[in-house]
């Protein structure tokens, strides 16, 4: 018996920051202190907030250790673990007061979230089921093949709301429905974890941290609407999610919760992984059916439907990670418990991804109906350097910007879809005052034109044409006219394109016209960027009743652009000039400033 565990998290940002090497660490100094005995090292998964990484929890007493380095390791074994003395310089700051250290659950990043597709990351070693076990794993399966007949499956998941969580926000009980509707000799369950919007990393962390949640509700899918097997989809750019979901079936199998005659009851399912190359359109549930059989991703036409016509020609149903992590606690706790969170036509909680122009960037988990500005000011933490809040893009690619007037819009499927965006995956990309929404809009064409499968023209022309256009206004080249047939692209991709990828992909810049359209006729019309952010609309300047002639700018100019004497004012050649602004950032007076 342990009297104090220690939690590193495992997941992918901390990873990258050296939480392997000090799991070693605190390991070797635990066992030279003599502490093998009384301390359990425990790798995780994503605790969530993973600007603070690596991270480390010590129980019982829940002391949050942030930004933990290999050379604190020892300090914290001798003080901490042997003494009892927490090394209070590093604790995560928000949970020190002058009355001591308070729970993280009362911390403002914690206190608004509530935690049910996450609810094991952080807490569980993803790699040992019987944790999994431990905290309730697997009890909704023998629940649903002991107690429940498929339609009672089915019934639940339309009572509680519970909407696909992939994009789309399609009822994830209907579809269910429609697929068991469907006799087959065969039938598929297959799981969407091509998780490719940037900024994006909801599903990587829930499979990182809890892979056998996918497995129990991929196997009671599978029940409900007649299959005996399941396919995982999983990007190979995934290496940590992919290694625990190997893990996780091989340990499956051999406590016989995969395979033949799960709990005795005569249901056989099995679930086989599938790697992805990284191709965003085979998110797309057509392309990425295509894919698991080994031709090239590209998507199919609709109708038919993959509950109709899915994988190998077969009824078929797809979901993606977040959406199945629901399922246990939904089928354990029943629909009234998760329908009484959420708005009335969006039940539960979403996982987001914050990034950008933010403090506390990392995993949230929230109710929907939560306002966008308590997401950024209050679990956020706002924007750094003192800035204002200009956007906020969600969706990623096929989604749309939230402009500063919709701050206190509550985020739900379809109050995003009335402003021009989406709720998407749950990538949330927050940006401020010094960030150009023209070029916001070019950024995400740019990944859509590289990531188009080209099978149809409205896609694979169409939006390069859109990004001549949006290139050429960023440069001071486009007239209205070029913003005219912009939008009416926009308009025909949307409408003529095959799958999802064409028919979102002009919502970026469909959004940034709305609310920001200010922007691009300044671009058009005064050959000016607002934000100083695109470079052939730049000039750096430097005032001479400022400049004191210190050479620092000229000695820092990749491009000998500076010219002058010291002690006397200095130009810029802007002939010379690459715009590369770090003249601006190294001038100690504020002598240069961007127009």
């Amino acid at each position: 018996m342990y009297r104090s565990h220690v939690l590193v998290c495992g997941g992918t940002g901390c990873t990258s920051s050296g939480s392997p090497q000090i799991i070693e660490r605190l390991k070797e100094e635990i066992e030279r202190q003599g502490l093998s005995e009384e301390v359990a090292v425990i790798q995780t998964g994503c605790h969530g907030l993973c600007a603070l990484g690596p991270i480390m929890i010590v129980y019982p007493d829940a002391s949050f250790y942030s930004m933990v380095k290999v050379e604190d390791i020892p300090e914290i074994v001798s003080e901490h673990l042997l003494k009892g003395r927490v090394v209070t310089r590093l604790l995560y700051d928000e949970t020190v007061t002058s009355a001591g250290v308070k729970a993280l659950i009362d911390t403002d990043f914690y206190k608004k979230q509530h935690r049910v597709a996450l609810r094991n990351c952080g807490v569980i070693n993803p790699e040992v089921i019987d944790e999994y076990i431990g905290t309730g794993g697997y009890e909704a399966l023998g629940k649903v093949l002991t107690e429940m007949t498929p339609d009672d499956v089915i019934q639940v998941l339309l009572d509680s709301g519970l909407r696909g969580r992939g994009g789309g926000g399609f009822p994830t009980g209907l579809k269910w429905k429609l697929a068991k509707q469907n006799d087959a000799d065969q039938k598929y369950v297959c799981c969407n974890a091509d998780e490719g919007d940037p900024g994006a990393f909801m599903d990587r962390s829930v499979l990182e941290g809890d892979p056998h949640v996918v497995l129990e509700a991929m196997a009671i899918a599978g029940y409900a609407i007649g299959a005996n097997q399941g396919y995982i989809y999983v990007r190979a750019e995934y290496p940590i999610a992919v290694d625990r979901l190997r893990i996780a079936i091989e340990q499956a199998r051999e406590y016989n919760l995969l395979g033949k005659d799960i709990f005795g009851t005569g249901f056989d399912f099995d679930i086989d992984l599938r790697l992805g190359a990284g191709a965003f359109v085979c998110g797309e549930e057509t392309a990425l059916m295509t894919s698991i059989e080994g031709k090239r991703g590209e998507p199919r036409p609709r109708p038919p439907f993959p509950a109709q016509k899915g994988l190998f020609g077969k009824p078929t149903i797809l979901n993606n990670v977040e959406t199945y992590a629901n399922i246990p606690q939904i089928i354990l706790n029943g629909a009234d418990w998760f329908a009484s969170m959420g708005t009335e036509k969006s039940k539960g909680t979403k996982v987001f991804a914050l990034g950008g122009k933010i403090h506390n960037t990392g995993l949230v988990e929230i109710p929907m109906g939560t306002t966008l500005r308590e997401v950024i000011e209050e679990i956020g933490g706002g924007i750094p350097n003192g800035k204002k809040f200009k956007a906020a893009q969600t969706g990623g690619p096929s989604g749309g910007c939230i402009p500063a007037e919709h701050f206190d819009i509550p985020i739900d499927y379809d109050n995003l879809i009335s402003i021009g965006s989406m709720m998407g995956s749950g990538g949330l990309i927050v940006m401020d005052e010094d960030d150009c929404m023209v070029d916001i809009a070019k950024f995400f064409l740019e990944f859509t034109v590289e990531e188009s499968c080209g099978k149809c023209t409205p896609c694979r022309v169409g939006t390069r044409r859109m990004l001549e256009i949006l290139t050429k206004i960023t440069k001071g080249q486009a007239t209205m006219e070029d913003l005219d047939k912009l939008e009416e692209l926009c308009y025909y991709i949307k409408n003529n394109s095959l799958c999802g990828l064409g028919q979102t992909a002009p919502n970026p810049v469909l959004s940034t016209l709305r609310y920001f359209r200010d922007e691009y006729e300044a671009h058009i019309k005064e050959k000016r960027c607002p934000a100083g952010v695109c470079k052939a609309l730049l000039s750096y300047v430097i005032d001479r009743d400022k400049c004191r002639g210190c050479t620092l700018c000229a000695r820092n100019c990749p491009a000998g652009a500076i010219i002058g004497s010291v002690k006397n004012p200095h130009i810029i050649d802007t002939e010379k000039c690459v715009k590369c602004g770090a003249c601006m950032e190294k001038c100690k007076f504020g002598a240069i400033s961007k127009r």
